[in-house]
């Protein structure tokens, strides 16, 4: 990166922790060079006079085109879509590189409102298609084959039709997006990043002192807990207010746009039926005995405890190596077990490491957690990640390189159709976590190591299943109770521990302060309701990989073709290639019985 103010803290520069080798960073310059960059300016000179010719050129005249005019506007709407997508991505992407930067969160603020006043003159745009006659518009459809191409947009915009307002409310809740919930998710950003842990006297960010629950130390461990715990507890005033805040500008939206739920809206842009949701929800819930409740009952006898306090759920087994995973380690793991299933995903996973594509180092300010963001179809992807030399640092860019590829592979569906819904999105990325885990497996030089390698895989299933449908309940919770009034920091955490023995089982005591530890979950600020996608995308992966097993030859290519797809595609469509049906109660149980096989594994080897 170069010409930019405030530079980024380099994790490779001197002082920095070296044990993890060269850890590499974004370069943001195929987006734009710098923000004061002519190309950057050019863009949005460019994206300005085109939403006013577009505004010009076809509000109130959609109902008079014809299937070739329809045709010609949708594609000037994607070009719009891309440049708007481009610079927010790169805005976007330099603030999560350091979100306590002023600069950086100006920026950002600045792109988002200009952008957002010159695509208010194109609210009536998904309006006026909505107005157009069924009958008519199939006609088009059927008339012109470039077109069609586009009918899962149209299903998509005709799915919220029932819920669509006035266009004077619309073209409102357009314009203050900026000063809702967006602003609403920046304060919990920059409040979160700034965040300071003291932990034996050294002073951390979230990232790394939620790393410490991983320690092998207990008392370590134990430390970290509390000061979480501390931290959280004098802060949740601020995130009760957020929470409430944005559940209620939900609950209003809702309201008028005539949801029956709170979830209605997130399972419409998933594209997913509200009974396949809930019964995943409910087959998870059900399985909680056979999968968490017994787990944990397994890993209490292994750290020889009479009982495992929540700082102990992530710790590592007695057994475990205690190496720590260099960077070219890790990306060797990743990529052997990548071109064993397909030489073609290893070579497209390659330019991730070798072209600044991968943010990988932990850095004062940089957004916890991990991601990767497809930007727009005519650039490439970007993985942030916040590596630490973990085995599950390892599985977490397996997951994430999982989504890259994915996302390069559906690039070529263009703008609009190249985005996956949520359910579907983790596939890639859970798909990546297996093959790595099913490589490390082959490869396990005694027993022991096998046994890690199973409670490892099996604790990172729980996490995306049992925990992320515990979540997943939790906001159900939050969101009926902040229909029925203001929510106190009491009410959230009794909340958030109605959901917490339920899911993890007898083994567990939880220490005074857990129930505060919703507060940093940042699925709940900027995606309500996502956390099921995790379990969605798990159950499906585990039955895909059976699928997998016993296919043999020419799994491969469908397996591409799916992802290739995007968002072109129903998730019906989509896995009947492979034999599978989501919409069967059934399915999930294939799924959760993996999971349940493992421990099954872990269970013989205690005999």
């Amino acid at each position: 990166m170069r010409d930019y103010p405030t530079p980024v803290h380099d994790a490779n520069a001197a002082g920095a922790d070296k044990r993890f080798g060269d850890l590499p960073e974004w370069d943001l310059s195929d987006l734009y060079p710098a923000p004061d960059s002519a190309e950057l300016e050019r863009d949005l000179a460019w994206l300005e006079e085109a939403c006013t010719s577009f505004a010009a050129e076809y509000e109130g005249k959609l109902d008079t085109l014809d299937a070739a005019g329809l045709l010609e506007a949708v594609r000037r709407d994607e070009a719009l879509s891309q440049v708007a997508g481009r610079i927010m991505s790169f805005a976007g992407l330099r603030y999560y590189q350091n979100t306590v930067d002023a600069e950086r969160a100006k920026f950002m603020a600045d792109m988002q409102d200009r952008i957002t006043v010159m695509t208010s003159q194109l609210v009536f745009w998904s309006l006026e298609l909505n107005r157009i006659d069924d009958a008519r518009l199939a006609a088009m459809l059927d008339e012109n084959a470039e077109l069609c191409r586009y009918r899962p947009v149209f299903d998509r915009l005709r799915a919220m039709k029932p819920h669509q307002l006035s266009d004077e409310l619309e073209k409102f809740l357009h314009d203050q997006s900026a000063v809702g919930a967006a602003a609403w998710n920046r304060l919990f950003d920059e409040t979160i990043a700034d965040l300071e842990f003291v932990v034996d006297d050294e002073p951390l960010n979230l990232e790394g002192t939620l790393n410490l629950l991983t320690d092998r130390d207990r008392a370590k461990r134990e430390a970290a807990g509390h000061e979480l715990a501390r931290v959280f507890g004098e802060n949740v005033r601020l995130f009760a207010r957020v929470h409430n805040t944005l559940a209620k500008e939900k609950e209003i939206e809702d309201r008028w746009r005539n949801m029956p739920t709170p979830q209605t809206g997130r399972h419409l842009a998933n594209h997913v039926e509200p009974e396949v949701v809930q019964a995943l929800r409910d087959a998870v819930v059900a399985a909680y005995p056979k999968l968490s409740h017994r787990y944990y009952r397994l890993k209490r006898k292994w750290l020889g405890l009479d009982t495992l306090e929540v700082w102990d759920r992530n710790a590592p087994l007695p057994m475990e190596d205690e190496t720590t995973v260099t960077w070219d380690r890790a990306r060797a793991m990743v990529m052997d077990a990548y071109a064993d299933f397909d030489p073609r995903m290893a070579e497209i996973a390659q330019p991730f490491f070798e072209r600044g594509w991968i943010d990988a180092g932990v850095k004062p300010g940089k957004a916890p957690g991990a991601f990767a963001h497809p930007t727009v179809t005519n650039v490439h992807p970007y993985v942030m990640l916040n590596y630490l030399g973990k085995p599950r640092d390892v599985m977490t860019l397996a997951h994430e390189l999982g989504h890259g590829v994915h996302q390069v592979l559906a690039a070529d569906q263009g703008e609009l159709l190249s985005s996956t819904p949520l359910t579907l999105a983790e596939t890639a990325s859970v798909f990546g976590e297996m093959l790595t885990f099913r490589k490390l497996l082959a490869n396990a030089k005694d027993d022991a190591q096998r046994k890690v390698l199973l409670a490892g895989k099996v604790e990172d299933m729980i996490n995306t299943v049992v925990r992320q449908i515990a979540f997943y309940d939790f906001e159900c919770k939050l969101h009926a109770a902040r229909r029925e009034g203001e929510l106190t920091p009491d009410d959230i955490n009794a909340l958030w521990m109605s959901v917490q023995a339920e899911s993890l089982g007898d083994a567990f005591s939880f220490m005074d302060g857990y129930e505060t530890f919703w507060a940093y979950v940042p699925h709940f600020v900027h995606s309500p309701f996502y956390v099921y996608a995790y379990a969605f995308g798990d159950g499906l992966v585990n039955a895909l990989y059976a699928v997998y097993e016993e296919s043999g030859a020419g799994f491969q290519d469908k397996y591409f073709d799916m992802l290739k797809a995007g968002g072109s595609k129903h998730h019906t469509e989509l896995l009947a290639p492979f034999g599978l049906d989501a919409t069967d109660p059934a399915f999930w149980d294939k799924g959760l019985s993996m999971i349940s096989r493992l421990i099954d594994e872990l269970e013989a080897m205690e005999d």
